[in-house]
């Protein structure tokens, strides 16, 4: 297995994560999801920024330096604990495709990274773990949302 081709496919993907969640955050109607899109948004720079570094570091023949990251999960316990305890309001009705789509992409990142992970060995693998945690509890946090809106939306009197 080809670590960098692994970690360049990954960049890409990461970039387009950064665009979506960058794009959306300003088309979303609840402001928990506006500020879990911005911040995400964030966050997938950080993941862009930590890949190019390992990705400079293997073409260079050395180890990268890991840049100072939030453990798995810290963004979407925080989150969850935060954001998500605002009320699901009946606007939040129109963001549920965009946040079914922030849920598959976000669990599709994390099978990406869970599936390269298994291929890999030593350093590449406990990069690619690292990654797939971090991407997990993204798609935690977007599965939550997504099914707190659809619980509002199909609880609602026909017409809205």
């Amino acid at each position: 297995m080809d670590i960098t081709k692994i970690l360049e496919y990954a960049l890409e993907r990461e970039y387009e994560g950064k665009k979506f969640f960058s794009e959306n955050a300003g088309r979303l109607q609840n402001a928990a999801a506006v500020s879990a899109f911005k911040a995400i948004a964030e966050e997938e720079q950080k993941h862009i920024d930590f890949i190019a570094a390992q990705i400079a570091a293997l073409n260079a023949g050395v180890k990268a330096e890991a840049p100072e990251m939030p453990k798995a999960g810290f963004f979407a316990d925080r989150a969850e604990s935060e954001s998500i305890q605002q009320t699901v309001a009946e606007s939040m009705v129109s963001d549920l495709p965009v946040l079914r789509m922030a849920y598959l992409i976000e669990k599709d990142f994390s099978e990406f990274y869970v599936m390269a992970a298994s291929k890999a060995e030593g350093e590449a693998k406990d990069i690619l773990e690292m990654l797939a945690k971090w991407e997990s509890g993204h798609e935690r946090l977007f599965k939550k949302m997504h099914d707190k809106a659809f619980e509002v939306y199909s609880g609602m009197p026909w017409g809205g």
